[in-house]
């Protein structure tokens, strides 16, 4: 059995080189290659591996790319540090990955997987197989609204996300409020705006505010391990922050959302 170890920390490959030449009696190794390009100069003329063992972020960038610029029909058994719930979406894809760093176990049960899942890799076209599998596991970076359009009589006027202090929640309508105090009525609800803003520049305050970081003025301790918030267009207003909702604020205050 020929396989090929494709990780950039010499720590950790060694480690599974270990490991796998105690579990593989017999097995050539060949590696580690720390590295997209080193991979893609090499798979381009050996492909008589059997199994390949490959990291997900390498040093010059993910290894996602290798399968953008060659054809591999080679089984793979990824490994990463990315946390449990991103790999979600790739376990249900049918092909294994080891989380460093990386177990004795759960390599012998990839290596298990992996005689069972041979007859997958003999599609005809296993490389779209295995890049879609691949970006099913980076997470895709939301895009959030930078603007919103809002009706003002017979006008439309664009208003930039930068400009807003804080949404509130009145009578049924939501009303977008700027820096310099202009109102404007939006056609979203509270729940609805929350998911299409950027939440390291908002945060929903109560069920009637979403407060911008650059609308705060002041913050208060309140009763009840609550807090008091003071907001820039109108210091008279109280916005309430649970005790429940403190240690997030804080968090998102600080910077580390």
């Amino acid at each position: 059995m020929k396989i090929l170890i494709v990780e950039d920390e010499e720590f950790a490959a060694k480690r599974l080189m270990q490991m796998v030449t105690e579990m593989i009696p017999g097995a050539i190794i060949n590696g580690p290659l720390d590295s997209v390009t080193a991979t893609i100069d090499h798979l381009s003329s050996v492909t008589d591996y059997d199994l390949i063992f490959l990291d997900i972020q390498l040093a010059d960038g993910k290894s996602f790319s290798i399968f953008e610029r060659i054809r591999i029909s080679i089984p793979v058994i990824f490994t990463t540090a990315y946390d449990e719930f991103a790999l979600q979406a790739f376990e249900l894809n049918s092909i294994d990955y080891l989380l460093k760093p990386i177990k004795r176990e759960k390599l012998s049960v990839s290596l298990e997987k992996f005689n069972k899942l041979k007859e997958y890799y003999k599609s005809e076209n296993p490389n779209v197989r295995l890049y879609e599998m691949i970006k099913g596991l980076i997470p895709e970076q939301k895009v959030y609204k930078d603007r919103f359009l809002i009706s003002k009589g017979d006008l439309m006027v664009p208003v930039k996300v930068s400009e807003i202090s804080c949404f509130y929640a009145e009578d049924k309508e939501v009303i977008l409020v700027t820096h310099d105090n202009h109102r404007y009525f939006v056609d979203y609800s509270i729940e609805e705006l929350f998911g299409k803003l950027d939440p390291k520049l908002f945060f929903r305050a109560n069920r009637q505010y979403i407060l911008s970081i650059d609308a705060i003025k002041k913050v208060h301790n309140y009763f009840n391990f609550k807090l008091k918030v003071e907001i820039k267009t109108d210091p008279k207003v109280e916005i309430i922050i649970s005790r429940a909702k403190t240690t997030a604020f804080k968090s998102w205050m600080n910077g580390d959302v």
